[in-house]
């Protein structure tokens, strides 16, 4: 894929789906900001693994939910590049429990997490971007801000205000070259599903039209399209890498 900008920020890619996003845009030439709140050890294994590759990764810690932290991280990866010109908003957390025994704690703190940290992040690298009039953004959604799901009241409403979220960034942005845009997987295959037994997984794939889970590479592809050049004129969309389970 072409990408005219020379680096990205990936939140959250230490490990599972943002991993697998932070090397396949390695290996498209661009420079990975690789973010991660505990998982230091991890975060330096993607760097070596996207090193060995041939790539050019550099690891920044800090909690994406802290605003003066994201600003900071920010302001680090301008003054070490001169430039950010793409990002991924992919870190994001859970904390479920059905709606009547969800404290405003529980729901506030996967909010501040997945929706207001995409918020900063959005509203910082445009403040940067627009002084180049270029850029890219992909917030990582999911399925459930679609479709809702029980027991998730909180995730599925912080999931839900990304989709929405994007879209308003993607008005505010178009004038000035930058592009927002989502992505909606449904079930990945991760760490957490490998741990599903077989009867969870067959009754989960059975609901899928194409009759299995997707992986994170799936993921990542449909995230560097979005983010390159190959989308110029695609912004304030949402695409859905669920293997046909949403089509809505």
């Amino acid at each position: 894929m072409k990408f005219s900008g020379k680096n990205v920020l990936v939140t959250g890619s230490s490990r599972g789906i943002g991993a697998e996003i932070a090397k396949t845009l390695a290996s498209f030439g661009l420079k990975v900001w690789i973010n991660y709140r505990n998982g230091a050890v991890e975060a330096d294994a993607v760097k070596e693994a996207i090193e060995t590759d041939g790539g050019n990764a550099a690891v920044i810690g800090f909690d994406v939910s802290d605003e003066s932290a994201f600003i900071d991280a920010i302001k680090t990866i301008i003054d070490s590049d001169g430039e950010l010109s793409y990002l991924v908003n992919n870190a994001g957390i859970t904390n479920d429990k059905l709606a009547l025994r969800m404290k405003t704690d529980d729901f506030m703190s996967v909010i501040n997490a997945n929706l207001t940290s995409s918020f900063i992040g959005c509203r910082e690298s445009m403040k940067v971007m627009r002084k180049k009039k270029f850029g890219s953004v992909v917030n990582i959604s999911s399925i459930i801000g679609e479709t809702g799901n029980a027991g998730q009241t909180n995730y599925a409403a912080s999931k839900g205000g990304v989709i929405a979220m994007t879209k308003s960034f993607a008005i505010e942005a178009a004038t000035s070259g930058i592009r927002f845009n989502s992505v909606t997987p449904g079930f990945i295959a991760t760490e957490m599903t490998n741990e599903l037994n077989d009867e969870i997984k067959n009754s989960i794939n059975a609901k899928i039209p194409m009759k299995r889970m997707g992986n994170a590479k799936e993921v990542a592809e449909a995230t560097a399209f979005l983010l390159s050049d190959h989308s110029s004129y695609i912004t304030g969309e949402t695409l859905k890498v669920n293997g046909g389970m949403n089509m809505a």
